[in-house]
């Protein structure tokens, strides 16, 4: 198991998620659109901005995903996936604090898009 301490974590961490991601019966078809090299850096920026503080993340999260089409479900699933991932990879401060921004995040999301 690792500690996520570098951006090296949170690139496995990323890719190990989006893996599970891509063969989710609920998710798949959500993320088919995507331009996977192009958004999985993005996705580095975004956790490493979060979690190491290295402000390599530029952009609106939530504004990608208003188009979506997306219910409370999907975010459940999206959670369930996100905190398997991370409990199959990781442990220490910084996976517990992912877990809880990965929910916070989920929440924001899901309010602003009236699903709760």
């Amino acid at each position: 198991m690792l500690e996520i301490k570098t951006r090296a974590e949170i690139i496995t961490l990323v890719d190990r998620f989006y893996e599970k991601v891509k063969q989710d019966a609920l998710l798949a078809p959500v993320f088919a659109h995507l331009d996977w090299p192009k958004h999985l850096p993005t996705m580095y920026n975004f956790w490493s901005s979060m979690l190491l503080g290295d402000q390599s993340y530029q952009g609106n999260p939530f504004q990608k995903h208003i188009a979506l089409p997306i219910e409370a479900k999907h975010f459940d699933q999206w959670l369930t996936l996100f905190m398997e991932t991370v409990d199959e990879n990781f442990v220490g401060d910084k996976a517990e604090e992912v877990k809880q921004r990965a929910q916070s995040i989920a929440g924001i999301f899901q309010h602003k898009l009236g699903l709760v």
